[in-house]
This record gives structure tokens, C-alpha cells and sequence, in this order.
């Protein structure tokens, strides 16, 4: 008895977190289909009397979203395959190679790791400035190529297969190189997708940086495009809805064919020996 109440218990708070977690993605749905004084109305109304679908046609003459889009695509694109490259040699130079000073090293970028974001955005602005890439997509995608907390991951992930594997390939004759490419990263795939697509969603989602080094309409990403909707005037919610709608569906879609591999990624760190 005491088990099917716990375990009733268990699915009540999995339900309850679920809806929780769903509300503001819910809630942006219906006002993207909402009349504007239908979004501000109070007491605020979930179903719209007349679905207004012709908001997403609005949202789109409002800004060059297409370009927007074609940008975001662009700096997700380089950036996850850049930081994916990076860190697979760093973090197989971290777990298997042996090299003087590798342990201080390892530390001492574990602890960049500690530093807040925020606080190197005025340094990688003066050093882009000073490279003359502000306003290119340059200064989009080159502080990004590296990520010590992929690197990171994918070094515990590679500790974790047996070493008799590694020695079996130097055996045959397989070189570091062949080794990390054809045998390591095929073993290590559940944790590599789960990285991939948490550097894409935060590329894709990445607003604070691209508002700072771009000042160009034909640079601008999704998230930053959306503040074409805010203005002197007010804000118009429906159109921003719809538009954020437009931004959050490929994520969610991403997400929906890959989860499978995200949570063995995170569940797990390699092979055990």
C-alpha cells in the first residue's frame, strides 16, 4: 500500500513539475493568437474568442526575419562544429595524452569555468575592437569556438573507456589520430549529441552578445530581431508572441528527435571498464 502511494506521490509531483514547466510555452501560444487588447486584458484569458493566425503573417512584415533567421543559422552552424572540434582534441589531449605541465593546466581552465559570463564581455569587446571585427560575423562566432565546459565533459567521458581499447588499437597500428576519430568519438556519441545540442540551443538562444557587437539589421540574430516589436509606443504582444513562437519551434524540434541521446549523455559519462 505505503509503495502505490509513493509511487502515485511520485507521478502527481512529475505531473504537476510538467505543467509548471509548460504554462509559459503555453501561454505564449495562446497570446500569439490573441487580438492586442485581448493580451492585456485583465483578468487575463487563455483561449482568444477568434484565433488571429494572420499575427504570424504581421510578425513577419514587421522585421526581416528570414535574414534573421539565415543568421542564426550561420553563427549555431560554425560555432557548435568549431567548439565540437576544439574540444575533442582538447579533451582527448587532457585524457590520454601525457605532456609537461597537463594537470596545471587542467586546473587552471577548470577554474575559468568559476568565472561569470558577464564579466568578460567588456574584455572580448575591446579585443574584438581592436581587431576591427565588430559589427562582422567575426565577432558573432570567434569567442565561441571553445568551451572548457564541453571540454570538460567530453574528457570524463573519454577517461571512462577502458584503456585495454586504446592499447588494442596502438596494436593494430592505429595512430592517436585514427584512434580518437574512428574508435573514441563513435563510443562517446550519446555525450557528444547531448554537448552539440546544448551549444546549440545556447547559440540560437543567445541574445546579450549579438545586441553588443552588432549594429547592423543584416547581422542581427532571431532573439535580438525580436525587439522590433517594442517601441516608444508600447509593446505589441501578439506579434512578439508569434515571433518568439517562430524562434522556440526549432529547438523544440531538435529536442524531440534527439532527446534520447541528450539523456543517456547526461546519464552516463562513457563505458565503465
Amino acid at each position: 500500500m505505503k509503495l502505490k502511494v509513493a509511487m502515485v506521490l511520485r507521478y502527481v509531483i512529475l505531473i504537476l513539475g510538467a505543467v509548471i514547466m509548460l504554462m509559459p510555452f503555453l501561454w505564449m501560444l495562446s497570446t500569439s493568437l490573441k487580438t492586442q487588447p485581448e493580451t492585456v486584458k485583465i483578468p487575463p484569458i487563455w483561449i482568444p474568442k477568434q484565433l488571429q493566425f494572420s499575427n504570424y503573417v504581421e510578425a513577419f512584415k514587421q522585421a526581416p526575419f528570414f535574414q534573421y533567421f539565415i543568421n542564426s543559422v550561420i553563427v549555431t552552424s560554425i560555432t557548435t562544429i568549431g567548439q565540437l572540434f576544439t574540444s575533442i582534441l582538447a579533451a582527448f589531449a587532457f585524457s590520454r595524452l601525457n605532456f609537461y605541465g597537463k594537470n596545471f593546466l587542467f586546473v587552471i581552465f577548470l577554474g575559468t569555468m568559476m568565472v561569470p559570463g558577464e564579466m568578460l564581455i567588456i574584455p572580448n569587446f575591446v579585443t574584438l575592437s581592436q581587431l576591427h571585427l565588430v559589427n562582422t560575423y567575426g565577432a558573432l562566432i570567434i569567442p565561441w569556438l571553445a568551451s572548457f565546459f564541453t571540454v570538460f565533459t567530453l574528457r570524463q567521458t573519454f577517461q571512462s573507456v577502458p584503456d585495454q581499447i586504446y592499447y588494442a588499437a596502438k596494436i593494430d597500428g592505429a595512430s592517436d589520430w585514427h584512434y580518437l576519430w574512428h574508435v573514441l568519438v563513435p563510443i562517446s556519441k550519446s555525450t557528444i549529441t547531448a554537448v552539440t545540442v546544448l551549444q546549440v540551443i545556447g547559440s540560437w538562444n543567445s541574445f546579450m552578445w549579438p545586441l553588443i557587437v552588432t549594429n547592423s539589421e543584416n547581422l542581427r540574430t532571431l532573439p535580438v530581431g525580436l525587439q522590433a516589436f517594442t517601441s516608444d509606443a508600447g509593446t505589441n504582444y501578439a506579434w512578439l508572441m508569434a515571433a518568439s513562437t517562430f524562434v522556440i519551434i526549432p529547438m523544440v524540434i531538435l529536442y524531440i528527435f534527439l532527446q534520447k541521446y541528450i539523456i543517456a549523455g547526461i546519464s552516463k559519462t562513457g563505458l565503465k571498464g
